[in-house]
């Protein structure tokens, strides 16, 4: 069998990543302009989002991804700039500190994390499509969570509810558009070392401590080892892969003991 180039794996694709310029984002965009794509990073921060897509010779839109106009404005101006929008990777979330315990989370919290990480992923998905019905290709990768499958006694109750409707969505919409040529996935981390994570649980040690001993490889995810998942997800070696549930968790999903 031919060995794959994966400088080439994604040449001549145009990709939209939200949330690119930091994190599994970052990673990401990073990772698939190595494999030849062009890069449009989604991002609520100019600084970091202008200088990334410098980096990466591709182009920067600023986005409040909760907000329509300025989604449909990202996915518009990566076709108009490029011809075509082949990758999404509906990434961007939060996970603040006020969205915690059922009992302690007030709604106005509630609804900020139900706003940018669920509302978004459907905005998201809209205008995509959008650009990739009329094309007949396409593939699309939401950001949802391990949480989606499994419940946590350390909860994050709006983060854990926003990405199980994530995955719901996806699965969905991979089926939907399955004989339209467009394939849509829910990639599903376990936790990973990024500043969101490192945010959270420096304000909360022992809550770190809980969490790293259910994981069976001993370790938090690097984001590059999200990175390589996604392109791959976004490449044609994973094309008979659709509505996948694709868990990188370090063995967390099928753990009842972690080896000592």
């Amino acid at each position: 069998m031919d060995k794959v180039d994966l400088t080439q794996r994604l040449a001549g694709r145009v990709a939209v990543i939200t949330g690119g310029a930091s994190g599994i984002g970052l990673a990401t965009a990073k990772r698939m302009r190595a494999e030849g794509a062009t890069i449009v990073i989604g991002d609520i921060d100019p600084a970091t989002g202008k200088t990334v897509a410098e980096e990466l010779e591709g182009l920067f839109v600023p986005v409040d991804v909760s907000d329509q106009d300025a989604v449909d404005n990202l996915f518009d101006t990566a076709a108009q700039s490029y011809g075509k929008v082949d990758i999404a990777f509906n990434n961007a979330g939060i996970s603040p500190p006020d969205d915690d315990l059922i009992e302690n989370t007030e709604l106005p919290a509630w609804q900020r994390v139900q706003d940018i990480n669920l509302k978004s992923v459907y905005l998201c998905c809209r205008a995509a499509l959008r650009h990739m019905v009329p094309a007949q290709k396409g593939s699309i990768i939401n950001t949802a969570s391990f949480v989606a499958v499994m419940g946590s006694a350390t909860s994050q109750i709006s983060y854990t509810a926003s990405k199980g409707g994530v995955l719901a969505m996806s699965r969905e919409l991979g089926v939907q558009f399955a004989r339209q040529g467009i394939r849509v996935n829910a990639l599903c981390p376990g936790p990973v070392n990024t500043p969101l994570l490192q945010e959270l649980f420096a304000k909360d040690p022992e809550r770190a401590a809980r969490r790293l001993v259910h994981i069976p490889l001993g370790r938090f995810a690097h984001p590059e080892e999200l990175a390589a998942s996604v392109a791959f997800l976004a490449s044609d070696d994973s094309s008979f892969i659709t509505g996948s549930t694709f868990l990188v968790d370090g063995g967390i999903s099928s753990a009842y003991v972690t080896p000592l």
